[in-house]
């Protein structure tokens, strides 16, 4: 069989645990091709020897995402994500303003999928796609634009092959990036109130990007989160009264992979009603001065 990227495949070794789509390959002339791959509904990023690959079908990707799309029924996601705030507001006069959130992404198709959550949630959110490593980068630039309640930083990670040292962050390969992010946004906001930060993805150094200053992070088993994971945990406080402290018990009930993939502090929500509803649109123009 000839890989090439853009290949749905899995790894025999691991008995095709994970359905992974080739991103690139990497020629070795003692090894041989080296194949990365990055996984198609979880956050994970890997390398693989050409022969431990097998091409995965359709039927294969479908059983997949039905296994985890059972998963987030299971994890209470409809009863949960419908609810704006604390409770359906019947007031007529009512106004609902989640928390605003700005999501950067490793991942282009992720991103997308992250996107249509939010919208489909009513929370409004920014996107943008950098790699992992560039992430820190824009994350000033970006907070001052976006003015978010809440950062989201994810992509993919993942345990280097043959990591035995879970404590050295050189075992993993996109875990300094998020801390540096992280970093980064503490040093525009350091309050954990004013700026919430939910950072990480498969397999990351949770107590590093905690004691970076995230609210919450990935993950404390070092386990596969789903794509969808860092969104559920996000919405979970962009939702939340600012009267309630959201703890990570709560966080757990809403993601595929629970408590042991995604972890943190006790975090104030974001949301507020308003009242009276506004009646008339806001138009910018003129130099705003009143004669």
């Amino acid at each position: 069989m000839v890989i090439k990227p853009g290949d749905i495949v899995g790894r025999k070794s691991y008995g095709c645990d994970v359905v992974f789509k080739v991103c690139n390959i990497v020629e070795n002339r003692d090894k041989g091709k080296t194949v990365l791959l990055k996984g198609v509904n979880v956050r994970l990023l890997a390398d693989s020897p050409e022969a431990d690959l097998i091409p995965m079908s359709e039927e294969d990707v479908d059983r997949d995402r039905e296994v985890f799309a059972r998963k987030i029924s299971e994890s209470g996601k409809s009863k949960t994500n419908k609810k704006r705030g604390s409770q359906e507001r019947q007031e007529a006069n009512v106004f609902k303003k989640p928390g605003r959130v700005l999501h950067l992404d490793g991942d282009g198709e992720y991103l997308k999928l992250c996107l249509n959550e939010y919208e489909n949630m009513g929370i409004e959110a920014f996107g943008y796609k950098w790699r992992e490593e560039e992430q820190p980068k824009h994350i000033k630039e970006l907070l001052k634009e976006v003015k978010p309640d809440i950062l989201v930083v994810t992509g993919h990670d993942g345990l280097l092959k043959d990591s035995k040292d879970l404590s050295d962050i050189n075992s993993y390969r996109n875990s300094s990036s998020f801390i540096q992010s992280v970093k980064e946004a503490r040093m525009f906001q350091p309050s954990l109130d004013e700026l919430v930060i939910i950072a990480g993805a498969c397999q990351s150094h949770y107590e590093a990007i905690l004691e970076a200053g995230a609210n919450f992070a990935s993950s404390p088993d070092r386990i596969l989160i789903h794509a969808l994971d860092p969104v559920k945990a996000c919405s979970k406080v962009a939702l939340a009264p600012i009267d309630k402290i959201v703890s990570s018990e709560e966080i757990s009930q809403i993601t595929v992979s629970g408590i042991n993939g995604i972890g943190g502090l006790q975090t104030r929500g974001k949301y507020r009603d308003g009242a009276p509803k506004p009646r008339y649109k806001y138009k910018q123009g003129g130099d705003g001065n009143a004669m």
